[in-house]
């Protein structure tokens, strides 16, 4: 194996690692991608199908990789110093039909997920971060009821089971997750954007009860690179930014473009917060306090939901 790549920057001595992102093609993923890049840092990319065009992550290398239906190239893996895996599956990807779900969750997040890190860490690789679900830590209860979250949990432990002197694993859970990259359209806030700038009536003036704690990308992208360095190894951050209302996070889409009157709260299904997106129920919440030195030990960013949300906006007002 080719010796790990290391360079003086700046006059401090500073590891440069190469990193492929799983899931790189998509938000969350792509978002970190580039700012891993921005780092310094040589980055590739994996996933089934190429970036966009227009967006950042095109120009990195792309390796086409399916987790779930292909067993790990542990050849390619042994080229990355890193790999940052933010390509779970998660509750938009669940088979229409309610009775192969579980199985579904099972193969995808709790059997392939640990096997790709396993692959990873046979190959050499020395870093592996995990980007799971908040709900096995802040909402634990679930574990029993909803297959879903019990995957993510077998996920998050099967990984972090892998770790050791040679093999540095780290998990972040985060909540939602909302953010944007320039090129790339996400339907779900390209909808919420058009709908705060009155492009869709049609969906009326009204938001459901309950409310969840809310991050960025760019708090995910700060906690990523923390992670790297200075996470502790073996470890599960429950990682989160503001306990927002629905109420108080769909306005900010309407503040962000000028309207400041209030939504109404209706106990009727959300077309743009459907019911099945709602792990704990519509109208409850999932709430907690992140814990302050977990906060400064990965150097991850706060209160910076409002203006990711303003930059969604303004996106979408220059597209149109």
């Amino acid at each position: 194996m080719a010796p790990k790549l290391a360079q003086v920057r700046t006059g401090m001595e500073r590891a440069i690692m190469k990193i492929l992102v799983v899931g790189g093609t998509g938000l969350i993923g792509g978002h970190a991608a580039l700012r891993l890049k921005s780092e310094g840092h040589e980055v590739a990319i994996g996933a089934r199908k190429p970036a966009p065009q227009g967006t950042g992550m095109a120009a990195l290398p792309f390796h086409r990789i399916d987790y779930v239906e292909e067993e790990p190239d542990e050849a390619l893996l042994a080229q990355f110093d890193a790999i940052i895996f933010t390509a779970g599956n998660d509750v938009r990807h669940a088979p229409t039909e309610a009775d192969a779900q579980a199985a579904h969750w099972q193969r995808a997040n709790a059997r392939a997920v640990p096997r790709f890190f396993a692959s990873a860490k046979a190959a050499g690789v020395r870093h592996g971060i995990l980007i799971g679900s908040f709900y096995p830590q802040a909402a634990s209860h679930l574990v029993e009821t909803n297959p879903y979250v019990a995957s993510r949990l077998a996920a998050d432990q099967g990984a972090r089971a892998l770790a050791d002197d040679n093999f540095h694993v780290v998990v972040l859970n985060g909540p939602f997750i909302m953010g944007h990259v320039p090129g790339l359209v996400v339907p779900a806030y390209q909808a919420m954007a058009a709908w705060g700038m009155g492009h869709l009536p049609q969906l009326g003036r009204y938001t459901v009860a309950g409310g969840v704690n809310v991050i960025s990308t760019d708090t995910l992208s700060d906690a990523i690179v923390g992670a790297l360095t200075r996470g502790q190894n073996g470890k599960a951050y429950l990682i989160g930014d503001q306990n927002l209302s629905f109420k108080d996070y769909f306005e900010l889409f309407f503040k962000a473009a000028g309207d400041d009157e209030p939504l109404e709260i209706r106990d009727q299904e959300h077309p743009l917060l459907p019911d099945f997106a709602i792990l704990a129920g519509r109208g409850n919440s999932i709430y907690y306090d992140t814990v302050p030195a977990e906060v400064a030990e990965l150097g991850y960013r706060q209160n910076d939901v409002a203006r990711t949300i303003a930059m969604i906006v303004d996106a979408q007002r220059a597209a149109a």
